[in-house]
């Protein structure tokens, strides 16, 4: 299994390996409904956080940092404690972390609830326990970790509604939870894609979530050039 490889640096020729055998496939589901509960627009700009796992935290930031409306985004770690927020110690799959992004956004732009349909449909397949295609372990569940009462609220709703509608074949294990600390990853995981455009992995694994982003939502696509 590949979960026993010592990183993901080793992951990578097995993962093109696999691609080529057809084993690993793009984690997207296109046409899912929108949240029937979403909050409105926001008469004035303004920053709020939003923190999402679902797998390797370099495919869930490749597509939000394009989303229109998201201010900024961070990868990181959260669900563990400020001790073992390390790559190293993460990859043990012993510290309760989670690999993680951080998601500012303007809600004058857009919603909480239109960033949780993107997150379901093209940034992770949220079926999937304590995994992401190749990547396994509890690093990679899939969990909305909430910064407040109305995002537990519409987090909890749309699964419910995703699940009652049996738009996906399982159901969903996406944990809903609060946020009690964020810890930005070490600066090589930083906009890892956007850097590393050729890797076997990115080409496998993540750039086909943004090209899902941009069929799927080409209204709030955006070219991102880095920071």
């Amino acid at each position: 299994m590949l979960r026993f490889l010592p990183s993901r640096w080793a992951l990578l020729a097995a993962v093109f390996v696999l691609a080529v055998g057809g084993s690993v496939q793009a984690q997207t589901r296109l046409g899912i409904p929108a949240p029937q509960a979403d909050a409105p627009l926001a008469q004035q700009h303004g920053k709020v956080t939003a923190v999402f796992a679902g797998g390797c935290f370099w495919g869930i930031q490749s597509v939000f940092e394009r989303v229109k409306g998201v201010v900024a985004t961070t990868a990181g770690y959260a669900g563990g404690s400020s001790a073992t927020a390390t790559y190293d110690q993460v990859t043990t799959e012993t510290t309760g972390h989670a690999e993680s992004v951080k998601v500012v956004y303007d809600p004058s732009k857009i919603t909480y609830g239109k960033l949780l349909q993107i997150f379901f449909s093209v940034a992770h397949d949220p079926t999937q326990l304590n995994r992401q295609g190749p990547d396994v372990g509890s690093s990679y569940r899939s969990v909305l970790f909430y910064t407040s009462e109305e995002q537990r609220k519409l987090g909890t709703a749309y699964i419910a509604q995703l699940d009652a509608a049996h738009v996906f074949p399982k159901r969903i294990v996406t944990e809903v939870t609060p946020l009690k600390g964020f810890y930005d990853a070490e600066s090589y995981h930083q906009d890892y894609a956007l850097h590393n455009p050729d890797n076997p992995y990115i080409l496998v694994c993540d750039r086909p979530k943004i090209d899902a982003l941009k069929k799927e939502f080409p209204e709030l696509f955006q070219d991102y050039k880095g920071r």
